[in-house]
């Protein structure tokens, strides 16, 4: 005997046990109307002496149609079919067989009939409503919001006990349909069995046609004698199974569903609550599983899977404990943000356990992504006032260039932490290459640590371009592995596991574990402040020096720039790295010493009170480095931090007729509308200066943000036009340097 279901897979009840279920009971149900057709045949015949012979060929034609039920068992269709055909030759000597022929009736069919199957449907009953209770509960505790403990409190009671009630009707339902599949199997052959041998003992007629039959009816009757010990045995099995199951504590939460890791096999399944993403948020229980290096859900077993994460290499997975639900959690792609919740917090952390695991084993076997589906761009401009209905390249063959250009960057031709050859991807608030394994860990860093963007597949802004072309891996890695080899540590290689990966990374960027120490670390902030000097211009930065000499207090120049003057070595150790970030950012400004001072804590909007309440990309504005403040605003400048004046970078930007700088802080959502001390705008600024360029830009930004405020979506020529001052203010900023008194404007 084959068991039908099993008892471990009705407690997780997932939508293949309902699917089992379903079919199991449509068996049930299709054999319960063939048996009391039967049955019904049957006793016509028993009745009907005198037409035996037309009736038992009506009974033969019924055990016909009983043999294609049975197509899928050998044994049992064989059987069916010989003896069938065996009936229409037997005919006589019909009182002996009516007398045993109803014996044979009430002990073998009449018994699966009336009793099996009697208790198979009420145990599908009890099951039934069991089921729905198990779902209102389910359903109830997950409405209960977290702030209601008590109520919290009984939704979990409640739910326990509804959950042990159906599991003990559940296993019970599928100890009934276990016996039934079990007992039909050999009932009918024992009735059948029964009936042809009644037949061939008192049907002297029929002798030849019982004779041709009888070996085979030898075979049979031993398997059959086989089939009921077996039956037996695994009927006790079953019964000592079904009672071990029972004695468990069924009041406990599910089990934490198993995380498999064989190639080909789903990593993890179960249910979770999806909230929607229209505009009810509603909430909705489905049953989720991770295989294929996908995340995918569905409703029934007959449903089409839906696909939530396409490529698990680019998605992230957090806890979501803010949230007002319990146990919720964060699937986030490029594309989109995905927020589950499980039924406990032990489910939560085997889910977010099971997502991380697919990513990492996901980058090991290195799948390429589907055909057709390519990978989400990251590179629209995130102003609100920027944003356009499409993706768009940059003019001048930007993107087809980024591989070679930054490539070409001494260290570059290899990942920054593993040295994995032709990297493409990157960090660009780093200005760093990287191999896709470890741009998938600077991924799960943050973008507070590590922006990552593809070299092969984003569009490039050209600023961005040169700025990867400034720093680089050689410059970064001198300043975020300078003790590396004085801490004899070992760097992971292109074969080391994701994990060593990771660890070492992290280890780099979060920790900080290798830089060199801070000479000053613990100078209070009104030292440095005092270093700068209360009302002294900034000093000059210190001449570029080749690459390999950067090192606390000496600023590496970017080759922006270069100055003839250097202020001493003691004047920079006594720097804040805050401090230091800003001399880095006066002109000429140096990214490396820039790097250098955020990768020892410097505060990226750190304001020098002794100088009008400067912040280190105001420095660089005035310094007219559109690298410098590219490389501030990546690391989270804020754009709109103000002066003591309340001149933000776009008021200065205008104020020095900088149209390049002007257009990278509207690309970066620079407000508009911000006045200063004298209560003036920009625009009103750049109209007084009598800047062609910047108020065509912000005249531009102003249409294009009241456009986007009515949910016109507008045209493209807004952003062609900041896509030409972008490329010229990176590749030919002597066309944007124009003097303003030449031109002449008049105002709107």
């Amino acid at each position: 005997m084959t068991v039908k279901l099993g008892f471990e897979e009705c407690l997780k009840d997932s939508p293949r046990f309902r699917a089992a279920i379903e079919t199991v009971e449509t068996e049930v149900s299709v054999l319960e109307t063939q048996l009391e057709k039967l049955l019904k045949l049957c006793s016509t015949m028993l009745e009907s002496g005198r037409q035996y012979c037309s009736q038992s060929k009506t009974f033969a034609s019924g055990i016909q149609e009983l043999s294609q039920h049975s197509l899928g068992d050998t044994l049992m269709s064989e059987c069916l079919e010989k003896f069938s055909k065996g009936l229409n030759k037997m005919m006589e000597q019909h009182e002996e067989l009516l007398e045993t022929t109803q014996q044979s009736l009430r002990q073998q069919l009449q018994t699966l009939v009336k009793e099996d199957i009697k208790h198979f449907k009420e145990a599908r009953k009890e099951f039934e409503r069991g089921s729905e209770s198990l779902a209102s509960a389910l359903h109830h505790n997950a409405e209960v919001p977290r702030r209601r403990h008590h109520e919290a409190e009984d939704a979990v009671v409640a739910l326990k006990a509804a959950r042990t009630t159906f599991r003990n009707r559940a296993l019970d339902y599928v100890l009934q349909i276990n016996v039934v599949q079990s007992k039909k199997k050999f009932e009918i052959l024992k009735f059948i069995l029964s009936f042809m041998e009644a037949q061939s003992v008192f049907l002297e007629q029929g002798f030849h046609a019982s004779k041709q039959l009888e070996q085979y009816r030898r075979d049979l009757a031993a398997q059959l004698h086989e089939l009921v010990l077996e039956s037996a045995r695994e009927k006790r099995d079953m019964e000592q199974r079904h009672t071990l199951i029972k004695q468990k504590d069924l009041t406990q939460d599910d089990d934490v569903p198993e995380i498999r890791a064989q190639p080909g096999e789903v990593v993890m399944e179960g249910y979770l609550y999806k909230r929607a993403s229209n505009a009810f948020k509603t909430w909705s229980r489905r049953w989720f599983s991770i295989q294929s290096n996908q995340l995918v859900y569905q409703k029934k077993a007959k449903d089409a899977v839906t696909v939530v994460v396409e490529d698990l290499r680019l998605c992230t997975v957090k806890p979501s404990p803010d949230h007002e639900r319990r146990f919720c959690f964060e699937v986030v792609s490029p594309s989109k943000s995905c927020l589950l919740q499980a039924d406990s917090e032990r489910h939560l952390q085997a889910w977010v356990c099971a997502v991380q695991s697919s990513i990492a084993s996901a980058y090991s076997e290195g799948r390429p992504e589907p055909l057709g589906q390519p990978l989400e761009r990251s590179s629209s401009l995130t102003a609100a006032t920027l944003q356009s209905p499409s993706s768009r390249k940059l003019r001048g063959g930007v993107d087809k260039q980024v591989v070679d250009q930054v490539q070409r960057l001494e260290g570059n031709a290899q990942c920054c932490d593993c040295r994995e050859p032709a990297p493409e991807w990157a960090s660009i608030n780093l200005g760093i290459t990287l191999c896709i394994e470890c741009s998938g860990i600077h991924r799960s860093l943050g973008v507070h640590f590590s922006k990552v963007r593809s070299l092969t597949l984003d569009a490039w802004e050209p600023e961005l371009v040169k700025l990867m072309s400034v720093l680089g891996n050689r410059v970064i890695n001198q300043i975020y592995e300078a003790r590396v080899e004085e801490m004899n540590m070992k760097r992971p290689q292109p074969g080391s596991s994701r994990s060593e990966k990771e660890a070492w990374i992290r280890a780099k960027y979060v920790g900080r574990k290798f830089i060199t120490k801070f000479p000053h670390a613990g100078v209070q902030l009104s030292h440095s402040r005092e270093a700068l000097g209360p009302e002294r211009p900034p000093r000059p930065f210190p001449k570029p020096k080749p690459p390999g000499q950067i090192r606390r207090g000496a600023g590496v120049c970017e080759g922006v720039s270069s100055s003839p003057a250097a202020p001493s070595s003691e004047d920079l150790h006594n720097l804040h790295p805050g401090a230091l970030l800003y001399r880095a950012a006066t002109a000429p400004p140096s990214l490396p010493t820039m790097a250098d001072a955020l990768a020892h804590g410097a505060d990226i909007n750190w304001v020098n009170a002794a100088q009008e309440s400067r912040t280190p990309l105001l420095q660089a504005v005035a310094a007219n480095s559109l690298l410098a403040c590219e490389f501030l605003l990546q690391n989270g400048a804020n754009v709109n931090q103000t002066d003591c004046k309340g001149r933000g970078p776009l008021h200065h930007a205008t104020i020095l007729g900088h149209t390049g700088l002007a257009c990278l802080f509207l690309k970066r959502g620079a407000n508009m509308s911000a006045v200063d001390g004298e209560g003036k705008d920009p625009l009103s600024i750049a109209i007084d200066s009598a800047n062609a360029d910047i108020v065509t830009l912000l005249r531009l930004a102003k249409m294009r943000e009241a456009e986007l405020a009515l949910g016109q979506s507008g045209d493209e020529t807004y952003l062609d036009i900041f896509q030409d001052f972008s490329f010229m203010a990176s590749n030919n900023p002597e066309m944007l340097a124009r003097q303003s008194n030449d031109l002449k404007l008049t105002t709107l």
